[in-house]
């Protein structure tokens, strides 16, 4: 582009959708870095096409953004089904990171606007086509008509993808604690018997069908990703993991994806990120990312001014 005042305005208003493509972008593929070369993308195709003729450039940017998530979400699932791909592969998605708000946390509710693990876990289960059509669609109110050149199908076949995404999510996503009080007692219990080296009370806090997935990245996939179900399987993995931890890591509560999670941290970087669903004072879902490449692209700043 030549940098004139057209191309300068292109710009900024680009820069106005950012904050809103990445959220998309967030959603489809459940890791910051991805999200993010997504909107690159998205910037490089409006450089090269310019904004003329484009009636709506938000609604542009937001479809554009979806049909790059969809191509990248069709190679992943692709290397997923290459048979030389080595070993099982466990998705914790990337997490979002905030203080504990200030003040009793009890009756105060989870962060609407921050999308929970759980969600992310189950949108990743969904086939690319219908992740994009829930996505789009019912978080981002993006018609149909729209929707369906994405996906290459009309606008009531984009309708079904959705719908058929919307019951899968509604019956595999957890209900969760109603606020952040009920939630930081199990946590604060969680944390507290795996400091003790306390089995049974670990077992306690957790559910009886409880899931643990954890990611360290790297190496071999059957060494650093688990997928554990069972409150006496879980907590035995728990402690082996707690036992792995330096004792002069800080570990501080905070919210890892809206709900109340733990951060370990070292020299003000994070080193692991466990996140927690809660259901009924026991905790349900347990999701624990150590992969140092995606821990070094977490914002910590709230955490650690």
């Amino acid at each position: 582009m030549t940098g004139g005042p057209d191309d300068r305005r292109t710009a900024e208003r680009f820069e106005e959708q950012r904050g809103q493509l990445r959220a998309v972008a967030y959603r489809m593929l459940g890791t910051l870095a991805e999200a993010d070369d997504a909107v690159q993308e998205a910037w490089l195709r409006l450089d090269r096409t310019g904004a003329q003729g484009i009636d709506n450039l938000p609604a542009w940017l937001t479809t554009v953004t979806g049909r790059i998530c969809l191509d990248m979400l069709r190679a992943r699932t692709a290397r997923r089904e290459d048979p030389l791909a080595d070993g099982p592969r466990v998705f914790v998605p990337d997490p979002t990171l905030a203080p504990l708000p200030q003040g009793d946390p009890e009756g105060q509710a989870l962060h609407t606007d921050a999308v929970g693990l759980a969600l992310l876990v189950v949108l990743d289960a969904l086939e690319p086509a219908e992740r994009l059509a829930f996505v789009l669609h019912d978080m981002f109110a993006v018609p149909f008509d729209d929707i369906a050149p994405v996906v290459e199908r009309t606008p009531a076949a984009a309708r079904q993808l959705a719908s058929r995404a919307r019951r899968r999510v509604r019956a595999a996503e957890p209900a969760g604690a109603p606020d952040l009080g009920r939630q930081r007692v199990a946590v604060d219990a969680f944390l507290a018997a795996s400091r003790d080296g306390d089995f049974e009370a670990l077992v306690a806090v957790l559910h009886p069908d409880v899931v643990l997935r954890a990611n360290a990245g790297g190496g071999t996939a059957t060494a650093v990703s688990k997928l554990v179900r069972g409150a006496r399987e879980v907590a035995g993995q728990a402690l082996l993991f707690r036992a792995s931890v330096p004792e002069t890591l800080e570990v501080r509560t905070a919210l890892v994806g809206g709900a109340v999670g733990l951060v370990a941290l070292s020299d003000g970087r994070p080193s692991s990120v466990l996140g927690f669903t809660v259901e009924e004072g026991l905790i349900t879902g347990l999701y624990i990312l150590a992969d140092p490449d995606r821990l070094a692209g977490l914002d910590v700043t709230a955490l650690t001014a």
